[in-house]
């Protein structure tokens, strides 16, 4: 082989690189110039190449954000009972089955703002929950800056909803309750004193017991009418028995406290004990059966508590079918709390804003549809959203006779709007 040959091998050798190049640009030229002949306008080519990714979805997505363990896990258990339930008798939306998207946020603040970038994430349309107001509000610039439409089931905390326009709720707010309980302490049971008991530093508790303050010393026209009003620590006990004997020798005819279901239970039980014969008032957080479970029948007797959910009470055909089926699937001695009722109508009001809107996709859109919503026929009755989210709707009033919570006062939707 002559030096001049092998030269012309290293030379051939070294140009097939480009050769390559050349005959994948050429291959690529004509690919793009056959599949652009088929493209007569530009959103042929925009659908053939640039829309390929956003082919639309074979189901509907429904984000559960809840805290499904944790320390608020039994509460967040029964909005979903009630989400699940719905679903399966409504699995569809826009003619596709319905997916739910579950979302644990833990009973914890940070936890939930990392579920609520998952539920972006995860393209659901619309957000149900959270139990627990802190988690909601963790969520909610997340939810606002993605154009993504929440609605809560229990959160009482006005915030919630306050300047942030695509959080709804289903549930009665914070001031109402207190406005409502006062009433119908006055013009119900006819008291003229009160005493209020709530929770160290919280602002829930505080919230709500100045409403009933406000509302309960204009309701008698007497400015001393609250002759009581202390903070305790369920970690003091001492100071719990103290708080509850200067209530028991003022006379106080009533008592509001403000606080959780569980605090509830003790606090009547320790009233029991000390003989405070005043009638216990609470929120919608106390209408479960498991109040009386835990506080027992005989501390329990005569305690109210406003709620929007009456079990024995047909509103709707809505709540007629809700009762129906919730008895069918949990048995027929079963009884339905307002979460899982407040639940349910979260996700009715999903599927009815979903096909209304027509899409599931822009957020902007299904906003609007769910704002608008009017005298929508819910299980926990007809529900109409305000200007800033919060439902029109009758208050209730439970008292618990003989062990069981039975309806003793009724506020109806147009009177709740005044205040």
């Amino acid at each position: 082989m002559t030096k001049k040959s092998d030269e012309a091998k290293i030379y051939n050798k070294a140009r097939r690189p480009g050769k390559v190049k050349q005959t994948v640009l050429a291959a690529a030229a004509l690919v793009l110039a056959l599949n652009l002949a088929g493209c007569a306008t530009f959103d042929n080519f925009k659908g053939t190449f640039i829309d390929k990714e956003k082919e639309p979805e074979s189901t509907v997505r429904i984000g559960i954000f809840e805290p499904l363990s944790g320390k608020d896990k039994e509460m967040g258990e029964m909005e979903t009972r009630g989400i699940e339930l719905a679903h399966a008798m409504f699995p569809k939306a826009l003619g596709k089955e319905v997916e739910l998207v579950y979302g644990d946020n833990k009973s914890d603040i940070n936890v939930a703002e990392s579920v609520a970038r998952e539920m972006v994430d995860k393209r659901v349309s619309i957000v149900l929950g959270s139990y627990g107001s802190a988690n909601s509000l963790a969520a909610v610039k997340i939810f606002e800056a993605a154009q993504l439409p929440a609605i809560a089931i229990t959160n009482t905390n006005p915030l919630v909803t306050s300047y942030n326009p695509f959080y709804f709720r289903v549930c009665l707010l914070d001031s109402f309750q207190g406005v409502v309980l006062a009433k119908y302490a006055v013009e119900s049971l006819g008291v003229s004193t009160a005493a209020i008991m709530r929770p160290e530093n919280d602002d829930y508790a505080i919230a709500v017991s100045q409403t009933f303050s406000d509302k309960f010393i204009q309701m008698t026209g007497n400015a001393n009418a609250v002759v009581v009003s202390s903070d305790y620590d369920m970690d003091q006990q001492d100071k719990l028995e103290a708080n509850l004997r200067k209530i028991k020798e003022s006379g106080a005819q009533v008592v509001f406290l403000p606080v959780k279901l569980e605090a509830a239970a003790e606090i009547l039980k320790e009233a029991k004990k000390v003989g405070v014969t005043a009638l216990f008032l609470g929120t919608d957080q106390w209408d479960s059966q498991k109040l009386i479970e835990l506080a027992g029948k005989e501390a329990a007797e005569g305690v109210s508590f406003s709620t929007i959910f009456d079990p024995n009470t047909s509103t709707t055909i809505m709540s007629d079918n809700f009762k129906k089926a919730y008895k069918a699937k949990y048995g027929q001695d079963a009884v339905p709390d307002s979460s899982a009722a407040l639940g349910f109508d979260a996700y009715m009001i999903a599927v009815d804003s979903l096909n209304k809107a027509g899409t599931a996709l822009d957020g902007e859109a299904l906003r609007k549809t769910i704002a608008s919503t009017r005298e929508f026929p819910g299980a926990s009755g007809t529900i109409t959203f305000d200007m800033n989210g919060d439902p029109i709707k009758s208050v209730v009033v439970k008292k618990i006779v003989n062990g069981q919570a039975i309806s003793a006062y009724t506020m109806e939707p147009a009177i709740v709007s005044l205040y």
